[in-house]
C-alpha cells in the first residue's frame, strides 16, 4: 500500500536502468579503449619498421598516427572517470531515497497504528479490566462468606470461648501431683534365688509328696 503510494517501484526501476546503462557505455569505453591500444602499439611496432628501413617519413606517419590514438584513449579515459563518478552519485542517491522510503514508510505504519489504538481507547481498556477485577474479587469474597447456621456464629464469643479452654486446660496441669520417679530395681546376686520363689517351690514339693501318698 505504501509502495504504490509512494511510488518507490518505479524510482527504483528508473535508477536501476541507469545504472545498467551507465554499465554498457562503460564497458563499450573499455573495448574501445582496448582497441585503441591495440592501434597505437602496431603503429610503434611500423615505426620501428620503418626506421630499420631508413624510410624516416613513413616512421613519423606512424607516431603522428599513435599520438593521434594516444588523444582518444586519454579522451576515452576522462569519459570512463565521469560514467564512474556518475554511477556512484546515482547509487549514493538511491540508497539516500531509500533510506528516506522506508522511514516515511514507518512513520505512515506508525501514524495508522496510533489511528486505529488512540488513547480513549486503551483508557476505556483499561477501565473495563479494573471493573472486571473488582467483579472477581467481589465474587471470591462472596464464595469464602459463611452460610447457614455458620454465619449465625459470633467469632468474638468463639475466640472468648477458645481462651477459657485454654486456661482451664492450663490450670489443670498446674494442679496435677508431680510424679515419683520409679524404684530401682532390686539386683540379685547371681545363684541366689528370692524368699518368695523359694517358698513357692516348698509348697509344690510338699503337694506333690501328699497326692503320692495318696
Amino acid at each position: 500500500m505504501f509502495t504504490r503510494i509512494f511510488g518507490k517501484p518505479k524510482q527504483e526501476t528508473n535508477a536501476l536502468a541507469t545504472l545498467d546503462k551507465l554499465n554498457e557505455t562503460l564497458e563499450m569505453l573499455e573495448k574501445k579503449e582496448k582497441v585503441l591500444l591495440k592501434k597505437a602499439a602496431t603503429e610503434v611496432e611500423r615505426a620501428k619498421e620503418f626506421t630499420r628501413a631508413k624510410n624516416k617519413r613513413a616512421a613519423i606517419q606512424c607516431l603522428k598516427r599513435k599520438r593521434l590514438y594516444e588523444q582518444q584513449i586519454e579522451q576515452l579515459g576522462n569519459f570512463q572517470l565521469r560514467i564512474h563518478d556518475q554511477m556512484i552519485m546515482l547509487e549514493g542517491a538511491k540508497a539516500t531515497t531509500e533510506t528516506v522510503d522506508a522511514l516515511r514508510t514507518g512513520a505512515a505504519a506508525m501514524k495508522a497504528m496510533q489511528k486505529a489504538t488512540n488513547i480513549d481507547d486503551v483508557d476505556k481498556t483499561m477501565d473495563e479490566i479494573n471493573e472486571q477485577t473488582e467483579n472477581m474479587k467481589q465474587i471470591q469474597e462472596a464464595l469464602c462468606t459463611p452460610i447457614g447456621a455458620a454465619a449465625d456464629f459470633d467469632e468474638d464469643e468463639l475466640e472468648a470461648e477458645l481462651e477459657e479452654l485454654e486456661g482451664a486446660e492450663l490450670e489443670e496441669q498446674l494442679l496435677q501431683p508431680a510424679t515419683t520417679a520409679p524404684a530401682a530395681p532390686v539386683r540379685v546376686p547371681a545363684g541366689r534365688q528370692p524368699a518368695k520363689k523359694v517358698e513357692d517351690d516348698d509348697d509344690e514339693l510338699a503337694e506333690l509328696q501328699r497326692e503320692m501318698a495318696l
